[in-house]
């Protein structure tokens, strides 16, 4: 099979490209290296299926041909991260907005298979644990700092269901603060910047109290699950959580962090309102319930937290040596 990933110079999107390559498929990377790099495709360069195409989801006719070049889509092209959003959400708006009906559009007209990469923000500030696929939205108020980002997600979300009513072949994933080797620290990921910190002998700043908690989904254990939705017919038509459990504070992980690295970094504790502003609104808590991918793909979480730290920890080293 030959499969186009949106998004794929990206975190999640090269590792996706690594498996299916690892498999014996061929990839078409489309991607505009805004946050991703050509770096994280370093060893994909040498298979024969693989084909990297520098441009932007937003460019309808390079989409068109794109899918007409394939056999299926993973859309992961995203603008993603708090600190990316917050600093110009009008862009990441329209970027994730006419980014996702540019490649939906194409792909139903082409008569592709698509696996739509969302967030578990769509669910707001919803405080029922585990989250469900048809758990409610709790969103706060509208002009919140993260309401963009959720709704564009939830936008393509219900575009998938718009097409799929329509007759098009459609899968949304649900991910869930997917971590591991090649993540940035620099849009707000709080792993790779715990682990920046701690190799350089600073305090590891949390945000808050540190009490919040989140899953956290080694990238592998993601990159299989978008595997098998996109393999499994019955998959159409639904949105699947995508996540481990159970979830983790973020001070325990700046802990975990410390140990991992035999760091002397200390923990640092900083407002939010000083890195986001007054009206940033942080949920306490973020846990999924898999039991729908797991029944209908077979996927279960096969990485551990600790799996993960590990594997920033020597991608990190490896770039500062």
């Amino acid at each position: 099979m030959r499969y186009l990933v949106t998004g794929g110079a990206g975190f999640i999107g090269s590792h996706l490209t690594d498996a299916l390559l690892e498999r014996g498929d061929d990839v078409l990377v489309l991607d505009d290296l805004s946050t991703g790099s050509e770096a994280n495709l370093a060893a994909c360069r040498p298979h024969r299926g693989f084909r990297f195409v520098e441009g932007s989801v937003l460019d309808r006719a390079l989409v068109d041909v794109c899918m007409a070049c394939v056999d299926g889509c993973f859309h992961l092209a995203a603008s993603v991260g708090v600190r990316l959003i917050l600093d110009d959400p009008l862009r990441a708006l329209l970027n994730n907005v006419r980014g996702t009906d540019v490649v939906l559009a194409a792909a139903a007209v082409a008569g592709r298979r698509v696996v739509f990469a969302s967030t578990s923000e769509v669910y707001g500030k919803n405080p029922g644990m585990p989250l469900q696929e048809d758990s409610d939205r709790l969103l706060g108020p509208a002009d919140s700092p993260r309401s963009g980002y959720s709704s564009a997600k939830a936008f393509g979300e219900a575009a998938v269901r718009g097409y799929v009513a329509a007759g098009a072949d459609m899968t949304t994933a649900r991910l869930f603060n997917t971590v591991g080797a090649r993540q940035s620290a620099a849009y707000g990921m709080v792993l790779p910047r715990f682990v920046r910190q701690a190799l350089e002998g600073r305090g590891l700043t949390v945000y808050g109290d540190g009490r919040q908690q989140r899953s956290f989904t080694h990238v592998h254990d993601a990159a299989d699950a978008l595997l098998r939705l996109m393999d499994v017919p019955e998959s159409r038509g639904h949105a699947f959580n995508v996540g481990t459990g159970p979830p983790i504070s973020v001070l325990d992980l700046a802990e975990r962090v410390i140990v991992a690295t035999a760091s002397a970094a200390t923990v640092a504790f900083v407002p939010y309102e000083r890195v986001y502003g007054s009206r940033f609104d942080e949920p306490a808590v973020r846990c999924p319930d898999t039991s729908l991918v797991q029944s209908v793909t077979g996927w279960r979480a096969r990485r551990t937290l600790d799996d993960a730290i590990r594997d920033v920890i020597g991608s990190l080293a490896t770039v500062a040596s």
